[in-house]
């Protein structure tokens, strides 16, 4: 059905050895390279989950086929049917985001038949081809608006129509009666959900020119509002015609003969006074000026130009790193067809639900699944990419300070594992103090008030700041809820790592760009306000060494209430260095550096199994590894940091650079002690797992060769997980994901080029092929902290130059890659000779350079 263990012709030549011309970047054939990442069908998907996915970045569905139809749901990236003080969804999995409408194309007979016809995603041009009996179907999602066209050949002579029905995607009574509201133009149904209401109509808005039908809808709770609406019409046929089927379908009808362009455009907005069918009407009418020609031309050159940023080029003879370079390029096209909005893609379903509001997980934000995608794009060059989730995490800034102060008695800001787009809402007075002082365990938990637990009862139970409920059922009447006997704790509920990484993501942005704007405006404020809610953190206290611990919080999900967690610890030091470097950077907050400094300088190093009471080691007798915490802790559940976390990789204190530390022995020791002291062919590797990203970190390319592989192909004890579309759906019904090929990606990029710094703080320095298979060759450009644009080559174990293109003029290091001396070749011209391992020199913005062995001369 799909070919993803087939390379595309050519490989071999686009894997030939390239020696570029100083100053000129090596030439690569982007469609030849970029093409073997396509979904190629020879029958329908199995099912409407593993249907071919194509998105505008904002808006996209997956698309599937029965014989007789075409068939989507039609998604968007800022549709939320409830936020942060919502009542109304207190049982797991209900609340709901993301759909916006069912929509089928129905056809005369059956030209998709079960067999003998030829589904084609070209990922390069952004487009889906479909050949079927007689009928031929090609699709693109224009990037510019959110438009999909869809445009149809129909040549099995005379036919009666192409129908095209929008549907609902809620229409039955769920609780209380449904209101259904008819009218010559317009069917309404209203939904109620205890305090929500979700409203859908169907719209019908004839056109001088044809028909027009579109679907609204509207979800309301307190002063929450959010509103979408999907509008269809098309282009060509004799005569267009609509009609209201039923209470829940509206359908446009096209007679006539040749080819026939569907125009499917989608709005969305929080603004209850806004026009949205008024801004879906206003796509259509873009898109139908530009045209169906133009809307593919403007597509592919989107595409083209998104290809264009970087790339890599893998091949191995057994066709390993072929395999790894086409589910890398795949993972980058899911994220350009999603992540262009207002808000991220949520990491169950992204844009690719087909079971309306059904979405295990609902509608909340896990950083844990989000980071999988986001962690590897800024090397990636997609930087824009990430945009959605900056904006996130920055605009609930306010309501996370307030969060921090009511929920924890502290400063700085408070950003849940766990938190709505919006983040957290606005807690009564009597109900702050007293959650303060039950999760601070200031307050027996025995002696929570009735008012408390009132008022938790119409909370939802997956938000980290009510996770301690365990379930809930109803018992004459009346919603029961029942906590996870842990007290206060919960997987989510004392987590604070997450608010720090968060804000080491912002850091990391500037260490990419060396933007001072971003810096200033964006980043530091995170990095403030996440040292700032543990520096006054109630549970942060001095001890007798003189040294800052932490009581009774998480190492992600798994331990409750420890003492001095890996996550913490490695949170606390890593968030500490970026703020020092960047309050000294923006020369700001110089009376605060002291006492940040002082802070840093008296936290505990990383818990490790050496520690009288470390969690767990009672039989460990093997060297010095990290643990998760220490004793005493509410559930110490496991020894090794959590391999879907791995603090300490994440904040930069475990990478190639940093391997004369005495941290490198302790973190080889721990990654070996992960895999049980063996790896092996079939070693397995999570969908979320850390555990390639570690091996990368480390400069471990036996492991790597093995483990980014398995991670993508999902070898071992979820084989056979992977649906046709390379995507899985562990998460559990209608939460279809790409998470492993996220984490899988990061590590790829980590094996090919770091350029970490030592230690979290310091400058970065460049390494490239840290720790890559000498068996594979590979080529690549990707980006370097520092600005830099780094092209390389690597051919059986031997590295044929390097190519740095300094996009903001900063100083490099650069780890040399050669036993030789290096020649430095700026733009074109031969300009220095280096010797040493590491190689330091100075750049201009916008300068080109080029690294070579001495003696090797430009071809």
């Amino acid at each position: 059905m799909l070919s993803a263990g087939r390379l595309m012709p050519g490989l071999k030549t686009l894997m030939d050895p390239v020696q570029p011309q100083p100053g000129k970047p090596a030439a690569m054939d982007f469609r030849a390279l970029i093409s073997q990442s396509d979904l190629v069908y020879t029958k329908p998907a199995a099912r409407s989950e593993a249907g071919i996915p194509i998105g505008g970045g904002r808006m996209g569905s997956l698309v599937w086929t029965t014989p007789s139809q075409l068939r989507m749901q039609i998604n968007r990236v800022d549709v939320y049917g409830n936020n942060c003080e919502s009542n109304s969804f207190f049982e797991r999995h209900e609340d709901y985001c993301g759909g916006c409408a069912y929509l089928e194309i129905g056809f005369d007979g059956q030209p998709f038949p079960e067999s003998g016809f030829h589904q084609h995603l070209s990922v390069y041009d952004g487009a889906l081809a479909i050949e079927g009996d007689g009928v031929s179907v090609s699709a693109v999602a224009w990037p510019e608006q959110d438009v999909i066209a869809i445009t149809v050949d129909d040549r099995r002579g005379a036919r009666e129509e192409i129908a095209i029905t929008l549907r609902m995607l809620r229409y039955e009574m769920k609780y209380g009666a449904s209101r259904n509201d008819r009218s010559e133009l317009e069917h309404v149904v209203t939904v109620p959900h205890l305090s929500q209401t979700a409203t859908s109509r169907l719209l019908v808005n004839p056109n001088p020119g044809g028909g027009r039908i579109a679907l609204t809808q509207e979800f309301r709770e307190g002063t929450f509002c959010s509103r979408s609406a999907v509008a269809v019409t098309a282009a060509g046929g004799s005569k267009l015609t609509t009609e209201f089927v039923n209470e829940s379908d509206v359908r446009l009808r096209v007679l006539g003969q040749g080819p026939i362009t569907v125009f499917i455009a989608s709005a969305a907005t929080f603004d209850q006074n806004e026009d949205v069918a008024g801004l879906a009407f206003g796509q259509l009418d873009a898109a139908l000026f530009k045209g169906k020609e133009e809307l593919r031309r403007e597509t592919e050159q989107w595409w083209h130009n998104f290809w264009s940023r970087s790339y890599v080029s893998l091949h191995s003879d057994d066709g390993t790193a072929d395999y790894v370079q086409q589910n890398y390029h795949y993972f980058l096209y899911l994220m350009g067809a999603t992540s262009r909005g207002r808000f991220p893609p949520k990491f169950n379903g992204m844009l690719w639900s087909t079971g309306g509001d059904l979405r295990t997980w609902g509608g909340q934000h896990w950083f844990a699944n989000l980071s999988c995608y986001y962690e590897a794009l800024p090397a990636a060059n997609r930087l824009e990419l990430m945009d959605p989730m900056y904006d996130m995490y920055s605009g609930m800034f306010d309501r996370c300070v307030l969060a921090a102060q009511q929920q924890w008695g502290s400063q700085g800001m408070y950003i849940p594992e766990t938190v709505y787009f919006d983040g957290l809402e606005k807690l009564p007075d009597a109900i702050a103090a007293e959650m303060r002082a039950l999760y601070l365990r200031q307050k027996p938990w025995e002696e929570r008030s009735k008012e408390f637990m009132e008022y938790a009862l119409t909370k939802n139970p997956q938000s980290s700041r009510w996770n301690w409920i365990q379930a809930g059922r109803w018992q004459e009447g009346r919603y029961v809820i029942k906590d996870r006997g842990y007290g206060p704790y919960g997987p989510t509920n004392h987590n604070f790592g997450s608010n720090a990484k968060i804000a080491y993501l912002f850091w990391r942005r500037y260490e990419y760009t060396l933007d001072h704007d971003w810096l200033f405006h964006r980043a530091y404020p995170m990095l403030r306000g996440a040292v700032e809610l543990y520096r006054n953190h109630p549970n942060l206290k001095k001890g007798d060494d003189g040294k800052y611990h932490l009581s009774w919080s998480n190492s992600n999900e798994s331990v409750y209430g420890a003492r001095d967690t890996d996550e913490d610890i490695a949170s606390m030091r890593g968030a500490t260095s970026a703020l020092l470097r960047a309050s000294a950077i923006l020369a700001i907050d110089a009376d605060m550096r002291s006492r940040w400094q002082e802070f840093l300088e008296n936290l505990p190093p990383l818990p490790d199994s050496s520690d009288r009471d470390a969690l767990s080691v009672e039989s460990y007798q093997g060297p010095t590894v990290w643990v998760r915490g220490l004793k005493p802790a509410v559930k110490p559940d496991g020894m090794l940091p959590d391999v879907n976390s791995l603090p300490a990789w994440f904040f930069d204190f475990c990478n190639v650079e940093g391997s004369e530390r005495p941290t490198f022995a302790i973190a080889q020791a721990t990654f070996d002690h992960m895999l049980r002291g063996e790896l092996r062919p079939e070693t397995p590797v999570g969908i979320l797992s850390k555990l390639a990203i570690a091996a990368a970190s480390l400069g471990r390319a036996d492991a790597v060769q093995i483990l980014i592989p398995n991670q993508m192909r999902l070898a071992g004890r979820q084989s056979g997980a992977v649906m046709a579309n390379r995507m899985t759906e562990l998460e559990g019904p209608q939460a279809t994901d790409a998470e492993r090929l996220g984490r899988a990606s990061e590590a790829l990029h980590l094996a090919l080029l770091q350029s970490n710094p030592p230690w979290p703080g310091e400058d970065p320095v460049l390494h490239v092929f840290p720790a890559w298979p000498k068996e594979w060759s590979a080529r690549y450009t990707l980006l370097a902290r520092g600005g830099f644009l780094v092209t390389a080559s690597m051919n059986r174990g031997s590295v044929e130059y390097v190519e740095l293109e300094s996009q903001a003029g900063a100083p490099c290091k650069l780890r040399s890659p050669f036993s030789a001396a290096a020649v430095l070749y700026r733009n074109g011209r031969k300009a220095e000779i280096l010797h040493g391992p590491l190689l330091e020199f100075k750049t201009a913005k916008g300068e080109r350079i080029t690294v070579l062995p001495s003696g090797k001369h430009p071809a």
